[in-house]
């Protein structure tokens, strides 16, 4: 994973006519103001079982498993899987092939620059109506490696795996992540701000908020300054 449609209430105020001219609208002889009102046909309502066929929707089959690929070939894999479908007829059973991606951002030259990154590389979500032959097919697809979990019988992912990386990958268009990450202890260089140039050390990483707490030596005390991950690089 991209909104909002504004409606305007317009009140309007009818100036206030006299009685006569009011009353004077009704004065039309009935069998007239008949004659001139339009006659509409109302459509015959739908038979039972029509009705029935448009409310019951078939239940899609089909569940989200993992493939393992080549490192770096991931969208390749994605694109035989397609072609492989349409030829040997199981496009049916094959329906959203999704590559996880977030977007991140880093400081390039005292800029914000913005890029996409790979969820987890080496890795296709496929959705599928599995059966032994779709998984011989989809396995001898060149530079798959194989199914993630279960070996001739792989397992799917749940509902909830699913929708925490669909929406991982939707929240990231938002608000992107930094390229970089950190762990306590690591040494880093300030690279913007008021410290920039000071060395530390990192005392705690709040991932929520993308934020570090590196210990600073100033004037030979050790201490703690909040900073954003742009802020800093790793030694």
């Amino acid at each position: 994973m991209p909104d909002d449609v504004n409606i305007e209430e317009h009140n309007g105020e009818h100036a206030e006519e006299p009685i006569d001219q009011i009353e004077g609208a009704f004065d039309e002889p009935a069998e007239e103001a008949a004659a001139e009102e339009p006659v509409t046909e109302q459509a015959a309502p739908p038979a039972e079982g029509e009705a029935a066929a448009e409310e019951e929707l078939p239940l899609s089959t089909k569940n989200w498993f993992i493939i393992h690929t080549y490192s770096g070939f991931e969208q390749k894999v994605a694109d035989s899987l397609k072609s492989r479908a349409d030829a040997f007829g199981f496009a049916p059973q094959i329906g959203q092939i999704l590559i996880p991606t977030e977007e991140v951002v880093e400081l390039r030259n005292g800029k914000k620059v913005t890029s996409k990154r790979m969820l987890y590389p080496g890795y296709v979500l496929v959705e599928m109506d599995m059966n032994d032959e779709l998984w011989h097919a989809v396995k001898a697809t060149p530079r798959v490696t194989g199914f993630v979990g279960g070996g001739n019988s792989p397992v799917p992912l749940t509902a909830d795996e699913v929708n925490s990386i669909l929406y991982r990958q939707a929240s990231s268009a938002e608000r992107p992540r930094p390229k970089m990450t950190f762990e306590k202890n690591e040494n880093v260089r300030i690279t913007d701000g008021p410290f920039a140039n000071f060395s530390g050390k990192v005392d705690e990483v709040n991932l929520e908020r993308n934020t570090l707490r590196v210990l600073v030596t100033i004037f030979g005390r050790a201490t703690p300054v909040e900073l954003d991950f742009l802020q800093v690089e790793k030694v």
